[in-house]
């Protein structure tokens, strides 16, 4: 997937749409590093303009059973349009999901081929059965943390007091997330 450097300025975040993407099985289009690969490049569908990708990250599973495999995580900031909203995304990330081979678990933390997850969208919060915005969780979660602050270090996401380096400096039981493929590695 073509993608655009990390941003120097954060203002542009106002607008972006995060998803963090996971897995760590093999499915429908590959092994989990082709995986996220090719979900990065189908997000490009998603955005108006050329969206921001992290690196490929392998990191621990989190909460998950004893021997659940690693993951390799990155994350997007996407530029959906205007009449686009939380939902809708959702529900495209959802269908991509499916695609890629995703069957949901009826326990959480499984192992699994592909999970896109909206993270953050600008400014908004919403709180629904649905979707909560921001996540509960993406300041608790180095798999979230590294990626995104790859793409905006100096970002104060809404409800935190702090920037995304900061949170991800701060974690206490980081798991220390590896890169596995820079993001200007990948086009």
């Amino acid at each position: 997937m073509s993608c655009q450097p990390p941003a120097a300025a954060n203002a542009e975040f106002d607008d972006a749409a995060i998803v963090a993407i996971g897995s760590n099985l093999p499915g429908r289009r590959g092994s989990p590093e082709q995986m996220v690969r090719r979900a990065l490049a189908e997000l490009r569908r998603l955005s108006t303009s050329k969206p921001l990708c992290s690196s490929l990250y392998l990191t621990m599973p989190r909460d998950c059973a004893p021997g659940a495999p690693e993951f390799v995580n990155a994350a997007a900031a996407l530029w959906p349009a205007p009449e686009m909203s939380p939902i809708i995304l959702l529900r495209h990330l959802l269908r991509i999901e499916v695609e890629f081979g995703r069957q949901r678990a009826a326990a959480r933390n499984t192992p699994r081929t592909l999970d896109l997850d909206l993270i953050l969208w600008g400014a908004r919060t919403m709180h629904t059965s649905e979707l909560q915005l921001p996540h509960p969780r993406f300041a608790k979660r180095e798999f979230v943390l590294a990626p995104l602050a790859e793409l905006a270090p100096n970002w104060v996401p809404p409800g935190q007091s702090r920037t995304v380096a900061k949170l991800l400096e701060n974690l206490p039981d980081k798991e220390h997330a590896r890169i596995i493929q820079s993001g200007r590695d990948r086009d």
